[in-house]
């Protein structure tokens, strides 16, 4: 077993092009570290509707340049097949560590068999890569990124000619091409025959955003800004300029692209302490709000000054952002429909109703959301919006920050705030509060467990109400395609909403609550956000506990 393992390491090694990644094989194969090893070659880093993401390093389980060699030679083998021969496919990579390489090599593999490609000029946001497929009339899009994920992590997405993400059956059958590859010595990587892009490409994403804003909207909100560690500062800081905002006031130690995120454990806005410079600098600066972006902002995060919370400034959940946005473009005559995940809050479907536009829901992720017909926005709950679907037809950091400061503008004008608007809400269609029990796991086992014994042993109360409905999303419905899933719909003294899921870009169990309280008036929204408060973490102790996590 030990030398079979070993004959494979070494067959690997002979095929790595890297000169770091072989070297940490070798090491590994001389030092005979055989539980190393066998983790690294127990199997393969699958492809699917995410594309591949994993943890930097040598073998067939990691990010590397071998397996995204392969992945390219898999893609390039589907585009031929669905007639693309010739076809353009554009690239488009991040600042994390072998980003550059790992979209050098997509070009070399497109190139060598036969079709073109191009490459973004430099480090640059996902969502300038969706719009880039559209504007250039490609066959497909690659972008090298991992998103919000540790340091330590590279991912890599798939489009297809339509600017949308993949999603079954393409996803398997480029997955079956992907295995198809034999040698790698057998997958032609020209030096050269790709085109590396300019700024026009960009400047074209940047006028595309004019697109968003209403003509002679106020432009008066006033902004800190952190784009943690990421690609996101001087798109913004062009996308403001061009506006005609204030300059954002900048979170310095996050402004430059870092692939070690040193300033904090995790680069996503919502994990706690990713958010506490900002914050310092906001009780500095007193803006009207703070905008972040995960580090290759296509998410946008908001937050608002809050006397009730310590420090003073609070987060918006997405959930809160996303009805926001959605209340704002109605006010701006939005036609057509709105859409979210089945994960994110019930309120959007409210505000749709009420302003007599269409709704739909859709399984998480924007490959689902981008592909409803007559698509005007959609959001979903983990800090991603479309607000622009003719331009990106995909989450959108950039877009969705400038349509939040239009709002917070307008409604300064008013001497109101995004508080005062989210409170309206409340009133007219009933306080939609959500919260989320999210579980991070070493052994994915944990989560198969859980999902199980919630199979097995499906609660019947959760935090005193009555589990009126549950349904098992592997099944799939007339709107639904299957999914790993459940969905719990519970009922008694208000009404609330469970969705217990694995995510699918790390090792988390995920559950999405909602509860939704009516309010009389203003003067009854206190209690009611209490009382929610209380519900919430009622149900999140007892879903635990059925779950066994």
């Amino acid at each position: 077993m030990a030398q079979d393992l070993i004959a494979r390491a070494q067959a690997w090694l002979a095929e790595d092009p890297d000169a770091e990644t072989r070297d940490e094989l070798g090491k590994l194969i001389e030092a005979q570290d055989t539980e190393e090893l066998a983790a690294r070659f127990a199997g393969t880093l699958q492809f699917g509707t995410a594309g591949l993401r994993g943890e930097l390093g040598a073998g067939p389980m990691r990010m590397n340049r071998v397996v995204v060699i392969r992945a390219a030679a898999g893609l390039a083998a589907y585009l031929k097949a669905q007639g693309h021969t010739g076809g353009l496919v554009v690239i488009g990579y991040d600042a994390r560590h072998k980003s550059a390489d790992f979209a050098r090599d997509t070009a070399a593999v497109m190139v060598g068999a036969g079709l073109r490609a191009a490459v973004l000029p430099r480090p640059l946001p996902t969502p300038v890569l969706a719009y880039a497929i559209r504007h250039l009339g490609a066959v497909a899009g690659v972008e090298v990124t991992a998103s919000h994920n540790p340091p330590r992590d590279n991912g890599y997405k798939v489009y297809l000619g339509d600017g949308s993400q993949i999603v079954p059956p393409a996803d398997g059958e480029i997955a079956a091409e992907i295995d198809a590859v034999g040698s790698l010595h057998d997958v032609p990587r020209p030096e050269a025959g790709w085109e590396t892009l300019g700024d026009e490409i960009l400047d074209a994403y940047l006028a595309r955003t004019d697109a968003v804003l209403s003509p002679h909207s106020p432009r008066t909100a006033r902004v800190v800004y952190t784009a943690m560690h990421g690609v996101g500062k001087d798109v913004v800081l062009a996308a403001w300029e061009r506006a005609g905002f204030p300059a954002p006031v900048l979170i310095e130690e996050q402004a430059e692209p870092d692939p070690a995120f040193p300033t904090v454990a995790f680069p996503n806005p919502e994990e706690p302490g990713a958010m506490d410079l900002a914050f310092a600098k906001a009780r500095e600066a007193q803006p009207d709000i703070v905008i972040a972006n995960d580090p290759d902002a296509d998410r946008c995060a908001v937050a608002v000054p809050d006397d009730g919370v310590d420090g003073g400034w609070r987060m918006l959940r997405g959930d809160e952002v996303g009805a926001l946005l959605g209340a704002h473009l109605v006010h701006k005559g939005a036609r057509g429909t709105f859409a979210e995940s089945i994960v994110s809050s019930s309120l959007l479907g409210r505000i749709a109703a009420a302003a007599g536009l269409g709704y739909e829901e859709t399984l998480t992720g924007f490959k689902w959301i981008a592909r409803v017909e007559g698509l005007r926005y959609g959001y979903e709950e983990a800090l991603g919006y479309c607000v622009d679907p003719d331009g990106v037809r995909d989450k959108d950091g950039i877009t969705a920050a400038l349509l939040v400061a239009e709002l917070v503008s307008e409604l300064k004008g008013q001497d109101r705030t995004l508080s005062d608007l989210l409170d309206d809400l409340a009133v007219e269609h009933g306080l939609h509060a959500t919260d989320q029990l999210s579980v991070r796991v070493e052994d994915l086992g944990v989560i198969a467990d859980a999902m199980r014994a919630l199979r097995e042993r499906p609660p019947v109360l959760l935090a005193g109400l009555q589990v009126v409905e549950a349904e098992d999303l592997t099944k799939g419905s007339e709107k639904l395609p299957p999914t790993d899933g459940l969905r719990y719909y519970l009922e008694g003294e208000f009404t609330a909403r469970v969705v217990v899921r694995p995510s699918g870009t790390e090792p988390k169990l995920k559950c999405y609550l909602e509860v939704v309280v009516p309010v009389a008036d203003a003067s009854g929204l206190a209690a009611a956000r209490a009382r929610a408060t209380e519900v919430l973490g009622a149900i999140k102790r007892d879903l635990a506990a059925a779950a066994g996590i």
